[in-house]
């Protein structure tokens, strides 16, 4: 069985990550922080695992969606031997605004 894809994040996906991070930062505290990111890294490993157990999204046929959290979703793209983080969208927005 193949061992995972490798992941790489789209500038898009970075932005949005350290979003996230400053909004955490200044609302919360560190223990939602690694909260947080453990919860990213575990769903991560699971995305470059097992991609095809997420649905594909309303927006590109060749675009999968996960969701983190109640908040926030992850829009990938799996390559050949890759996978492409996208974006990581903030539910509660309209979805019409998600940029890939």
């Amino acid at each position: 069985m193949k061992s995972g894809y490798k992941i790489e994040w789209s500038v898009e996906a970075i932005s949005n990550l350290d979003s996230i991070i400053d909004y955490l930062s200044n609302k919360w505290t560190h223990r939602e922080i690694r909260t947080f990111y453990k919860l990213l890294d575990k769903t991560l490993i699971l995305i470059s695992k097992n991609p095809d157990i997420f649905s594909n999204s309303e927006l590109k046929s060749n675009v999968k969606r996960c969701v983190l959290s109640k908040q926030t979703s992850i829009y990938f793209e799996v390559k050949v031997d890759n996978i492409v983080i996208l974006t990581l969208f903030d539910n509660r927005k309209n979805p019409k605004s998600i940029r890939i």
